[in-house]
């Protein structure tokens, strides 16, 4: 079970940071958390694991929306 964690969390991150690079940059700050979404789900998936890490970044960015809530909210 181990190593198919590692997997999906390598394949998670993998995902997170091409969106970090690649179509984040083009949007431009939207985010109204901090850490930003992507960086709260980068570091739910290393302290939690592949999928409790995926399914906080999950609840995370349906949270992220103009009549939600904002400021500081660190990972559990």
């Amino acid at each position: 079970m181990k190593f198919l964690n590692k997997i999906f969390s390598f394949f998670f991150l993998v995902l997170i940071k091409a969106y970090q690079f690649l179509i984040s940059p083009l949007l431009g700050n939207s985010c109204r958390f901090t850490p930003t979404c992507s960086q709260y789900g980068v570091e739910a998936i290393k302290k939690h694991g592949a999928f409790k890490g995926a399914w906080l970044t999950v609840k995370r960015i349906l949270r992220c929306h103009p009549w939600g809530a904002h400021g500081h909210d660190p990972v559990p």
